[in-house]
């Protein structure tokens, strides 16, 4: 996830999505990644201050700071390279899956009022961030305790 002050994703000459100010969400779904997953995620998420409150202070939300989030779904996250010089995504969300979680994502997302722009699942996109901060956190759900959000 990424502060930006802008972000597009093209797909091939069309414009997919863009925002302005808010955050751009590459979105990686494992093999093993649910629904419920995904719902404490966009809670987590849209509720992050990670914004400043005009003082310096790191205060407000994306929807406080009337913001937008860009979701682009990126399986090459779940890329291994810990053995040989190729990749290895089998620990990707196999496509039907991935796509359906990757929905109900952005789903759970505009359901709390945030405006959502998205990529195009399976489609070779090209994404332009102009990086606000910089400010870049991992987050990922692996770790995650039952009632942690």
């Amino acid at each position: 996830m990424q502060r930006v002050r802008a972000a597009s994703v093209d797909v091939g000459e069309d414009r997919a999505g863009s925002i302005e100010h808010g955050l751009v969400v590459l979105l990686g779904i494992g093999a093993t990644d649910t629904a419920t997953d995904g719902e404490r995620l966009a809670a987590k998420i849209s509720s992050l201050r990670i914004f400043d409150d005009g003082s310096g202070k790191l205060q407000h939300s994306v929807g406080d700071a009337g913001g937008s989030v860009l979701v682009v779904p990126q399986f090459t996250l779940y890329g291994d390279i810990h053995r040989g010089r190729r990749p290895d995504f089998t620990a990707a969300a196999p496509p039907e899956a991935g796509r359906r979680l990757y929905d109900a994502f952005c789903g759970v997302l505009r359901a709390s009022g945030l405006t959502v722009a998205t990529g195009v699942f399976g489609a070779a996109m090209h994404v332009l961030i102009d990086a606000d901060g910089p400010v870049t956190i991992v987050i990922s759900t692996d770790r995650w305790s039952e009632g942690e959000v």
